[in-house]
Order: structure tokens, then C-alpha cells, then sequence
């Protein structure tokens, strides 16, 4: 037997052995490290009369779900379909608050709400489960920095600045990519740069995700501290205007703030939009003889309902977990460990990856990035160390 061979035989045990540790030991791992979500849109269900404090038979998230995939922090997001005007959205997003804060009531002795990166740190070591709130869309702040102050003091500790929908102060990336959109400007008004320097003072993060390019650049020419984007993913893997370009993820590097990755196929996956597409067409009739029976007078809730209802036919062009681990990769190899994290979008996508059909399934981002050599330390900033980092570093006065 020639040396270089039991040189090549030793190399594959070596490798053997540590995919063996690697299967075994990555629950242990992230059970034990800090993890965190920064974007569910759970809160949407609970508006709808759901119980999430127990196990639910739809969606991808509830209490006893949250616990068995070994969340620690989920971000609950604030966010005002800005087709309800029903009431004002201010008002809105404050019952909204108050829901999720009825059911951290409810359950306080599992759940507690944090305020700051010490509560989290606390709350964390009591073993109770961390809801914190971030509003999706500034809208509901009505133009007012009266209105922000208060939502801060009610709990909110992020704003991403738009929505699809432009505010009067910054634009979206859906409006600037639009060339039906008719803005009257783009990027963020004066207004819109007082709204990013009160919410550096305030100590409230910055949420770059869903805005346009030139909000992008604004934002990072006034922020005086990191900024997040809470659900967003890399631009150069999926060009889909909801994503980070090479440019900006260098800018949040350079700022010191941190991408969290989306988990939703037509951001990641470039290929699943003409594949849902064909799919949907397929089965129109089914989906229209669904659509006219659904009770609940809720687009959002509806195009959940129909994604379940379809779940046999996406299964088969539902994105692997690969090429959802791409992501994270690729902004890690790009801007580095410190600056990547997890903003699913659970309960605010309607399909999900393979392998990740609710949160229950998070420990699997563990086990991959663990099999694409990552140390356990880099695994642990990924999941939680990241975001703890820069809330700390954005409430400091």
C-alpha cells in the first residue's frame, strides 16, 4: 500500500469522523448557544383571534414551536397592511403592541418582554422565551417624531423605515425600481433624516430591509450608529429587489451593523418565481374555487391559506436548505461572521425553504453551517452573538 494512499485513507477518516461529531453534537450546540430571530410576522395570526401560546396546526410559529427550535429572542413585527385605513395605522400598530403584549401577560411566567440587551441577557438566564417588537413600515408613526418617541416607549426597538409602500419621508425599493411609481422624490427626505437621527438617540435600531437604494445610501450618510437590515438576503445569489447588493453589504460592514437573512424562496432562490408561476397557473381553478370560499376578508391571511392548501404542489420546487445556506455564507465570506444573522420572515412568507418548514426547524442552519467548516464560535455570532453586539452597541447614549 503506497504511502500517498494511506495518506488519502487517514484524510477520509479524519472527515468521517468529524461529520460524525458534527451530526451528533450540532442539537447540543444550538441548544446551548444564543439564538435569535429577528423578523415573524406571527402577529398577523394573533390579530386574527389565534392562541399562539399553544401548539397551532397551521403557520410557522407558536409558543411550544418557538421552545422546541430553540429560539431564545424572536423579534414579533408591527406591521400595518397599508391597504387597512380603516382605522389610522397609528392606532393600528398600537393594538397590535398591545396584543403581543397580552400575550406575554398570559404567559409570563414562560415569556418575558425586553426592552434592552440587559433584559434579554436576564430574561435569557431565568430560561424564559424573549419577545421583543420591531415595526415593519414607518408609516405608522404618522410623520410625527412625537409618534416614534412613543412607540419606542412602548417597546419597539427597530423600524424598518418602508414598506413596499414609500412614506412621505423615505422611499421603497419596490416604488424606485417602479417606473409607474410617480415619487416625488427618492431616498430620505430632511424629515426623513431627522426620523434616522432621533432613533440613533433614542437608542432604536435602523432597519434598512424593504427600502430603495437611495433610502439605502441616505440612511448610511446620517446613521451615526450600525444599522440592521431584519430580513434581507445577498443580491449578487438572487436579484430580487428586496436584496443587498455586494456595495451595500460592504456599507453595513463598514457601519458595523448586521444582515439578517431572509428565509423566503423568491429572495433567495432566482429560479422559484417562474416555477411558482407555472405551478399557480396549473391550478387556477382551484386556487379561485378556494379563494371564493375563504371566510376571512384578509389578502395576507389568504395567500397563507392558499400556500397551505397547495403545500403538495410546491413541495417539489420549494428551494433547498442549500441554497438557503448560500446566503449565509456568501455575506459571511463577503463582510465577515460578524455581520450576518437570522430575520426568517416565518408567518410573513407563505412557502418556505425545504427543511425549514416552521422554527422548529432552525436547529438544521446550525448543523449546516457546521458541515461547511464553521467553528462553533462563528456558528454562535450567527445565531444570536451578532445581534446582541450591535443592540448593545445602539442604546449606548
Amino acid at each position: 500500500m503506497s504511502r500517498r494512499f494511506l495518506q488519502l485513507a487517514l484524510i477520509s477518516a479524519i472527515a468521517y469522523g468529524f461529520a460524525l461529531e458534527t451530526g451528533s453534537n450540532y442539537r447540543k450546540i444550538h441548544f446551548d448557544a444564543f439564538v435569535v430571530d429577528t423578523h415573524n410576522d406571527v402577529v398577523q395570526r394573533m390579530m386574527a383571534g389565534e392562541d399562539i401560546s399553544v401548539r397551532t396546526q397551521h403557520g410557522h410559529s407558536d409558543l411550544p414551536r418557538f421552545r422546541e427550535g430553540g429560539l431564545d429572542v424572536e423579534m414579533f413585527s408591527i406591521w400595518v397592511p397599508p391597504e387597512k385605513t380603516a382605522l389610522p395605522y397609528y392606532d393600528q400598530a398600537d393594538d397590535q403592541i398591545d396584543t403581543v403584549k397580552s400575550f406575554i401577560q398570559r404567559n409570563k411566567s414562560q415569556v418575558g418582554l425586553a426592552l434592552t440587551s440587559a433584559d434579554v441577557v436576564k430574561l435569557v438566564n431565568t430560561g424564559k422565551f424573549v419577545a421583543m417588537l420591531g415595526m415593519e413600515g414607518g408609516h405608522p408613526i404618522a410623520n410625527s417624531l412625537k409618534n416614534l418617541e412613543r412607540f419606542y416607549r412602548r417597546g419597539v426597538r427597530y423600524m424598518t423605515l418602508t414598506w413596499n409602500n414609500s412614506t412621505d419621508w423615505a422611499t421603497s425599493a419596490k416604488d424606485e425600481t417602479d417606473s409607474n411609481a410617480n415619487l416625488q422624490h427618492k431616498g430620505l427626505t430632511n424629515f426623513g433624516k431627522q426620523v434616522v437621527r432621533r432613533m440613533n438617540a433614542l437608542g432604536m435600531m435602523v432597519d434598512v430591509s424593504h427600502v430603495g437604494e437611495q433610502t439605502f445610501w441616505d440612511v448610511m450618510k446620517v446613521s451615526k450608529k450600525p444599522v440592521i437590515a431584519s430580513h434581507s438576503s445577498a443580491w449578487t445569489l438572487c436579484h430580487h429587489r428586496r436584496n443587498l447588493k455586494d456595495t451595500q453589504l460592504d456599507a453595513i460592514k463598514d457601519n458595523g451593523g448586521v444582515v439578517f437573512v431572509n428565509f423566503a424562496p423568491q429572495f433567495i432562490d432566482s429560479t422559484f418565481t417562474a416555477k411558482e408561476k407555472i405551478m399557480r397557473d396549473r391550478n387556477k381553478a382551484r386556487i379561485d374555487s378556494f379563494s371564493a370560499a375563504f371566510r376571512v376578508n384578509d389578502d395576507f391571511l389568504r395567500d397563507q391559506a392558499i400556500a397551505e392548501f397547495l403545500k403538495n404542489e410546491y413541495r417539489p420546487i420549494r428551494p433547498k436548505l442549500k441554497i438557503l445556506i448560500d446566503h449565509f455564507d456568501y455575506i459571511a465570506k463577503r463582510i465577515g461572521v460578524d455581520h450576518v444573522g437570522i430575520g426568517s420572515d416565518f408567518d410573513g412568507i407563505a412557502v418556505t425553504p425545504r427543511d425549514m418548514d416552521d422554527v422548529t426547524f432552525l436547529p438544521n442552519i446550525t448543523r449546516e453551517l457546521l458541515k461547511r467548516g464553521y467553528s462553533e464560535e462563528d456558528v454562535r455570532k450567527i445565531l444570536g452573538g451578532n445581534f446582541l453586539r450591535v443592540l448593545q452597541e445602539v442604546e449606548k447614549k
